[in-house]
């Protein structure tokens, strides 16, 4: 019989190539059921590796020197876990007893280097595992003889997939086995087939939830084929991860155990325990970086790319602690301390545990949690890790010379020693730009920059510059600085910094794990797999007597506000989101569902928590609680003597407290305006109500709240009433399968508009470079009379442009625009390329602090129609409903910064009551081309009907309408199969065919009457 297509061929192929790479075969017979590990294999370690402790055993237990071992050894592995005993070894009679030796961080000990190699790792066939039956494993990885991998191995072409050994695990695997019990033996078990994988750390039977571990395929879910057509898509599995190193290295710094507190709903802190074992694009991704910073060394840009659901919290650990202790292939150390720059309170608290366990020190990680000075000691202390906000850093330099004072070293200066730093930013879109960024590579530059800014003094013949030079050598890259940047929703900027060329394509990651495959994967949601949009339909009236002209885009948002606030418009609205929470989203996830409101302003957000409060109490529905967020106080001109906050609108609950509170069974929905759209996290948010303009990344931001997993969570809705279904594909299909660069800015553009600006007379060169000889004096001839000088110096160009702005005020804004374009350009295009020229930092400088003391642009009269108008007209109505596809279609790429507009224009005056028609069209009633020629062709045919002429002609407008009335229902009747669509609705919709009637009557009646008087 062939055999060769089945299972034991199969296991046969992993068990060779294991072998075959410092592996050795350890017989099921040595596996010891009652110690739960394989006793010779573990007992000859000892011996061998640690001769003198087992000696100094052997003469106080004799021949019983075996057994204790094994009893002291067993009784640890039971109490404190696999994982804990393979790190740090057990005690026995007083004496440390290492079960494995990991490989240390650099080659300077031959004595370590010679321990690592004394590891043994075994693989082991078909092990029958318990004394209660005779099931078998497939394979067991095991290191000195301690078991710390299972897997169950299937094989499509005999008609059994991985899907099969995962039920195999799930029904026929006990995990109350000693070998399966969580954390005490085996550490992770892999259901394996020849075209997928899935893990798992922890055994719970039917309960039991594998992950997948595969490479993905392009974008999605999977494995590629083999590109040489010889191995199985699966081989990675053996040949990279099970590797004898690459196993004693996941074990040694990638394992750890995860404890979270969280709340029972009975309100009682419990601790929750997660063996993490790295996914396979974690693993990948934190090799491959360190890696290439042993490689490179300081002084590059790493962008990973990795959506939502990648699990970065412990990339990021990962990575810190791995970079901590990189040493390149001379035994030099790479880097003297790692950044890490984040606003996530979770990830201080997470790494601080995750190095922990693996360094069993404390020290190595420090949370700047306090100050500046705090900051500026740890980076002078070249603390090994350290954590803070990037917003720190600009009062570092004051902090180190303070620190000078105190030590009585007064020629010390604001002056780091040359650091060489890895600086791991945590969601780089928003960290990347900006002086604050700029601020932190001046304080971690240290003597590097004070050196470029010799060498640029020198090339320029100017000595006493040198704070200009500095400034200017700080924006690019730095020889002893390296950044690691993570985001899931790069921009053009990110891609651009920290991106880099591949295969003659700019900005590309370095490493990229897609929302796509997150999604295939089931790590997140697909948000946008329920999406419903709504309309809204309304007409606008003028109710007043008086027609008064008004600057068009002033007054129609104005109108548009006006609209928003209605009453009647937060009413209506109110209605739908809580009825439909009520009847659908409270029974989702175990009847645990919440709810996220996203308003278009903070006073929106106070009318509809005052709207959703008062239709809950009215309905009765007593289940349903709301918070409301929003920042500092809010006057609603509707009630003048009140003053609105977050915390007296939610009832005293403090601003920190509240995501505790929404966490909890008390309350379901949650109203916001600019708060928790981005970096909250929250499992049980099932559904969405929106109600604000979204585009680009606010939009992937705001949606993806939903994203997160529960495991009561099936599915997740939105109901949007401002967004088109197009508008939102398009954001999200950026960040589907990775974001791609587009044009770049144009250099040559900046030159051309500092030339404009020059020519323009606003301000002369003596005035740049009288401010800039005061701005960068240097430190110790700095005084509080600065400050007037500058102002001073700044005042005359301020006064020019006023004078401009009196005479011309387009040309003045004009201006202004190509000031901000100038800002713009220069702040991104000198963090990719190397300007050595001063003149640009010069004007950058001026022009920075020139910008806000310029007059503002008169915005226009404010406009108030609350007395002028009134709606007429008003209706909601479900336009679209269903699964946004990311599938079709090219993905739109990011570009750079352009060269801004004038800024704002005045608009042509308008009569209100024509703006009103504006307004309605644009938010009114969306008809398409077909629709309007539906409607032409029934004014047409009407116009020709003899009977409404002669009614026209001897009729007023409104008894006209009477007579017309019957005979418009009978040529929509006529014309149904036209568009059925719209007859449907003007039968059924009573508001829609009054709008519709009286529209099409008031048409025919104009253009009779207009007809009759030509003739």
């Amino acid at each position: 019989m062939n055999t060769r297509h089945n299972e034991t061929s199969f296991e046969s192929v992993i068990e060779a190539h294991l072998l075959a790479n410092g592996y050795e075969s350890v017989a099921p017979s040595t596996y010891h059921a009652g110690h739960t590990f394989f006793t010779s294999i573990a007992l000859a370690f000892i011996r061998t590796s640690q001769p003198k402790e087992w000696a100094k055993l052997e003469a106080l237990h004799g021949i019983n020197t075996e057994a204790t071992v094994l009893k002291d050894l067993t009784h640890w592995l039971d109490t404190y876990g696999t994982l804990a005993v393979l790190r740090n070894g057990f005690k026995c009679y007083g004496r440390t007893l290492r079960v494995a030796f990991f490989k240390p961080a650099h080659g300077m000990n031959p004595e370590l280097a010679a321990q690592y190699a004394a590891n043994r790792v075994g693989v082991t066939r078909q092990l029958r595992y318990s004394a209660k039956n005779t099931n078998e494993l497939d394979l067991v990885l095991s290191i000195n003889g301690i078991p710390v991998v299972t897997a169950e191995l299937k094989n499509p072409m005999t008609g059994q997939t991985v899907q099969d050994a995962i039920a195999q695990y799930q029904q026929d695997r006990d995990h109350r086995e000693p070998l399966f019990e969580f954390k005490r033996r085996a550490l992770v078990h892999f259901a394996v087939d020849t075209e997928l994988v899935f893990m798992t750390t922890r055994l719970a039977g039917s309960a039991t939830h594998f992950l997948p571990f595969n490479k993905g395929l392009d974008g999605g879910a999977g494995n590629p084929p083999d590109p040489t057509g010889q191995a199985y898509r699966t081989a990675y599995l053996w040949q990279e991860v099970w590797q004898r190193d690459s196993l004693l290295d996941i074990i040694a710094r990638f394992m750890h155990l995860q404890v979270e507190d969280k709340r029972t709903e009975d309100g009682r802190l419990i601790k929750k325990e997660t063996m993490v074992f790295p996914r396979y694009h974690q693993l990948q991704a934190v090799r491959d970086l360190e890696a290439a910073a042993r490689q490179e060394g300081p002084g590059h840009n790493y962008l990973v790319e990795h959506s939502a659901g990648s699990g970065k919290s412990n990339t990021i650990g990962w990575l810190a602690h791995r970079l901590a202790s990189l040493h390149n292939d001379a035994d030099q150390k790479v880097f003297d301390s790692v950044i890490v720059i984040t606003d996530r309170r979770v990830l201080d608290r997470q790494l601080q545990d995750t190095i922990y366990q693996f360094e069993h020190r404390q020290g190595v990680v420090l949370k700047i949690d306090e100050d500046s000075r705090q900051l500026a000691e740890a980076l002078t202390n070249c603390v090994p890790i350290i954590i803070s906000t990037l917003q720190k850093f600009p009062f570092v330099a004051r902090q180190l010379a303070k620190m000078a004072e105190e030590r009585g070293d007064a020629s010390a200066d604001a002056v780091l020693p040359t650091r060489r730093c890895a600086v791991i930013i945590d969601e780089a879109h928003s960290s990347q730009s900006g002086e604050t960024a700029t601020d932190l590579k001046e304080v971690l530059g240290g003597n590097v920059l004070r050196e470029a800014a010799a060498r640029y003094a020198v090339d320029e013949g100017i000595d006493n510059l040198d704070e200009l030079y500095r400034s200017m050598a700080k924006r690019g890259r730095q020889a002893n600085l390296s950044f690691f940047a993570f985001t899931a929703t790069p921009k053009h900027k990110t891609l651009a910094v920290f991106g880099r060329e591949d295969a003659g394509k700019a900005g590309q990651p370095f490493h990229r794990y897609t929302m796509r495959q997150a999604i295939e994967e089931g790590f997140i949601m697909d948000v946008l797999k329920n999406y419903t949009t709504y309309a809204t339909y309304y007409k606008l009236v003028k109710a007043s007597e008086d027609d008064p002209n008004v600057e068009r885009k002033q007054a129609a948002k104005v109108l548009a506000r006006f609209m928003r606030l209605h009453p009647y418009n937060i009413a209506q609205k109110t209605e739908v989101m809580v009825e439909h929470f009520n009847a659908v989203t409270s029974h989702r996830i175990g009847k645990k569902a919440k709810a996220m409101v996203v308003t278009g302003s903070r006073l929106e957000a106070v009318r509809y928590k005052l709207a959703f409060d008062s239709y809950i109490r009215e309905k009765g529905y007593n289940w349903i609680k709301t918070l409301v967020a929003f920042s500092g106080e809010v006057l609603d001109e509707e009630l003048p003597d009140q003053t609105w906050t977050e915390v007296r609108m939610n009832g005293g609950i403090k601003e920190s407290e509240l995501p505790e509170k929404f966490d909890s069974p008390e309350y379901q929905v949650l109203l916001v305006a600019e708060k928790y759209q981005t970096g909250y996290d929250q499992p049980l948010l099932h559904t969405m109500y929106v109600d604000k303009r979204l585009a680009g990344i606010q939009a992937v931001q705001t949606l993806s709240r939903l994203n997160r997993m529960h495991p009561l969570k099936e599915d997740t809705f939105v109901l949007d009433f401002v967004n088109s279904p197009e508008d939102i594909r398009e954001a999200f299909k950026q960040y589907f399968e990775g974001a791609e660069m587009g044009e770049e800015a144009e250099p040559n553009r900046m030159y051309a508009i500092k030339a404009e600006l020059d020519a323009s007379c606003i301000y002369l060169a003596e005035e740049v470079e009288r401010f800039i000889a005061v701005y960068f004096k240097p430190k110790q001839r700095q005084s509080a009379a600065d400050h007037q000088a500058m102002n001073a110096t700044l005042d005359p160009a301020v006064d020019r442009f006023a004078a401009l702005q009196e005479v011309n005020e387009e040309e003045a804004e004009l201006w202004r625009g190509k000031l901000n374009a100038f800002r713009n350009l220069y702040a991104f295009l000198s963090q990719v390329i190397p300007y050595q020229d001063s003149d640009l930092e010069r004007l950058y400088t001026f022009l920075r602090f020139l910008s806000p003391k310029l007059p503002k642009r008169a915005t226009g009269e404010r406009y108030s129609f609350d007395d002028e108008i009134r709606l007429e007209y008003y209706r909601l109505q479900k336009i679209s409903e269903g699964s946004i596809s990311l599938r079709e279609g090219k993905t739109a790429p990011l570009d750079g910064p352009r060269e801004v507009g004038s800024g704002a224009g005045h608009d042509e005056e308008v009569p209100l009551s024509r703006l009103i028609d504006v307004v309605n069209e644009r938010f009114g009633t969306d008809f398409t081309d077909a629709d309007q020629l539906f409607f032409d062709q029934i004014i047409e045919a009407a116009i020709a009907d003899d009977s409404l002429q002669e009614a026209a002609a001897v009729n007023p407008e409104g008894k006209f309408d009477l007579l017309f009335s019957g005979l418009l229902e009978t040529l929509f009747i006529e014309r149904m199969e036209q568009n059925e669509d719209i007859f449907a609705r003007f039968m059924n919709e009573q508001d829609f065919q009054g709008l519709v009637s009286e529209w099409i009557s008031r048409q025919v009646y104009e253009r009779l009457r207009d007809a009759r008087q030509k003739r």
